[in-house]
């Protein structure tokens, strides 16, 4: 791991670069700040410095960064910061009255150190000032020491794997590299012109999604393409609006004119007044094209053995579901629905159309809040949206979401105990059936997530791409645009509940579309549906996931319907109400 962390002063970029090796047992900590002894408050400062981050960092004050980066090329460092460094560069090269085309020592010098980093085998995390969080300079110095500061920074960026801007103690993950055109100029005095208006883009129209009953076509290239989706805004959501009130009395008041005690029918007479009011018809007409999404993913965690299958698995039973193999695909069958698997973030190749909208090869370590960036995490919402959208224009009237991933109900666990204030031991489940040693790997795999976790439970999209992973923050996007949409939608196990918290943040409301299909063993489902405060219409003791739980619950849903549309009235049958 290679990470580049910008900020402003006191903006919190050194604490977050010294969070990011939390883990490492010994940090050799590089500071490029020339110690001024003769400053006892400056010496305060370095002490309290020295004092907070303990033992575990062996500080070295040293400006030469290339010569230490080779000495120990594997050895956890943090390097603070480039902009002391910059200065002594500057310095040394008599550079700053020189030209701008005239800096060839410096150039040479942020060359060498690039090559030391990209050489740099362990994890390595360097702090430097982002230039432009300041005005223009009033000084020829200080100017020059910007233009130079936005080289080094775009140079290091080039070499890291990800870089982070800390801004008020909040941190952003940027983008990937930057276009080839933009290139860092000169800082130049600003003047303020009148803002140039921006013309719409024109979306793309959306790619069909194959049902996995069959075996998928390759894809074509422009939608392979329209899968790259940017995800800008896509943590931003309308205004859900809730199901249709009106509509539901008159459901009610129609199940007591049909030909039954009321209230005999119980959770059918509940589930067909709520799909009357999602409809907004009464009596609700018959589901036609109920679809079941199966969203993919490894995860980092499922490495260091908190699951009873290997890693390698989930891409084995992509294929699988892929060619209706899968018992999904048989509850599907039975009960009407199309399957659909999506790979959002396994860790091994599939077919380019089941991968169309991947967001990575596996997510990283909830362990060290690292699932994912925030871009990937953006761009796994909007493909959930986008999956959703699919389905709905092209007909479908009830959606659910399942999964497929070896290790994702720790992810799940994290999501769910820090939502709902459980601790580790209370939430964590037997999952695929694991022996009690592996139970222990996983206890501590959620509690070091949950560390990180806690301090997002009320920022959704950093929570995502801190624990949750691509397949669970593109089951949020797709529940929460269900809602958006109003198309109703079964939930299933944990993980797919789990997600739906996060969805339930992300558009508030959204829970008002959605039913659970069923309770599963895992101890975070449950917590899962009290805190949506919903109720499981079936408990058969499952804990598969790829959306079985709920898939043998829709034909029960397809029957409150046909109770409501079919079964005659007291008038209609001659039968007397009493």
């Amino acid at each position: 791991m290679r990470t580049l962390v910008l900020g402003g002063i006191r903006s919190g970029k050194s604490a977050h670069a010294e969070q990011l090796l939390s883990g490492a047992p010994r940090v050799r900590y590089i500071a490029t700040g020339e110690a001024q002894r003769d400053d006892a408050e400056w010496q305060a400062r370095l002490d309290a410095h020295l004092e907070r981050r303990g033992e575990r960092y062996r500080t070295v004050e040293s400006r030469d960064l290339v010569g230490l980066l080779r000495e120990q090329p594997a050895e956890p460092t943090l390097i603070d910061d480039l902009g002391n460094w910059l200065t002594a560069v500057l310095d040394s090269a008599q550079a700053w009255d020189l030209p701008a085309g005239e800096l060839p020592a410096v150039a040479d010098q942020i060359d060498e150190l690039c090559l030391a980093i990209a050489a740099f085998d362990g994890d390595l995390v360097l702090v430097s000032p982002e230039v432009g969080l300041s005005l223009v300079p009033a000084t020829a110095a200080g100017r020059r020491f910007a233009d130079e500061l936005g080289r080094l920074n775009a140079a290091v960026a080039r070499v890291c794997d990800t870089v982070r801007l800390v801004v008020a103690g909040r941190t952003i993950d940027l983008p990937g590299e930057p276009d080839a055109a933009v290139a860092v100029t000169a800082v130049a005095p600003v003047s303020v012109a009148a803002p140039v208006p921006v013309t719409p883009v024109p979306a793309e129209p959306a790619t069909p999604v194959a049902p996995a009953e069959q075996s998928p076509e390759p894809a074509p290239s422009s939608a392979v393409e329209h899968g790259a989706l940017d995800g800008i805004d896509a943590e931003i959501f309308p205004i859900v609006e809730m199901p249709d009130h009106e509509v539901a009395e008159q459901a009610r008041a129609r199940q007591l004119q049909l030909t039954k005690p009321a209230g005999s029918l119980g959770r059918l007479e509940d589930l067909g007044v709520w799909m009357s009011a999602c409809q907004g018809v009464c009596p609700p007409r018959p589901l036609t094209a109920p679809a079941i999404v199966v969203f993919a993913g490894d995860h980092a965690v499922a490495s260091d053995g908190v699951s009873a299958y290997p890693p390698e698995v989930t891409a084995q039973m992509v294929a699988n579901i892929a060619g209706g193999g899968a018992a999904i695909n048989v509850l599907a069958r039975r009960a009407g629905a199309t399957v659909h698997v999506l790979d959002m973030a396994v860790l091994a190749d599939t077919d380019p159309y089941i991968a169309r909208y991947k967001v990575r090869n596996g997510s990283g370590d909830l362990r060290r809040g690292e699932s994912l960036t925030i871009a990937e995490a953006r761009r796994a919402v909007a493909a959930g949206r986008a999956i959703a959208d699919q389905l709905v224009d092209e007909g479908v009237d009830l959606l659910i979401a399942g999964d497929m991933g070896i290790g994702n109900t720790t992810p799940a666990s994290v999501l769910v105990g820090t939502l709902t204030d459980h601790e580790p031991v209370v939430v964590v489940g037997r999952g695929t059936g694991i022996d009690d040693s592996t139970w222990i790997r996983k206890t501590a795999a959620i509690r070091d997530g949950m560390r990180h976790a806690r301090r997002y439970r009320n920022e959704p999209l950093a929570l995502i791409a801190a624990v949750a992973g691509a397949d669970l923050a593109a089951m949020a996007g797709f529940l929460a645009q269900a809602a958006v949409r109003k198309t109703p939608a079964l939930l299933d196990g944990s993980i797919t509940t789990a997600a739906a918290l996060v969805a339930r943040q992300l558009a508030p409301g959204a829970e008002a579309w959605w039913q659970a299909g069923h309770v599963s063993t895992e101890p975070a489902h449950r917590f899962a549906l009290e805190a949506l405060d919903l109720t499981p219409i079936v408990d058969l003791s499952m804990r598969l996931g790829e959306g079985t739980g709920a898939a043998a619950a829709l034909p029960l849903v397809a029957s409150s319907i046909d109770v409501l549309t079919d079964m005659a009235t007291f008038d209609e049958a001659g039968v007397s109400a009493g």
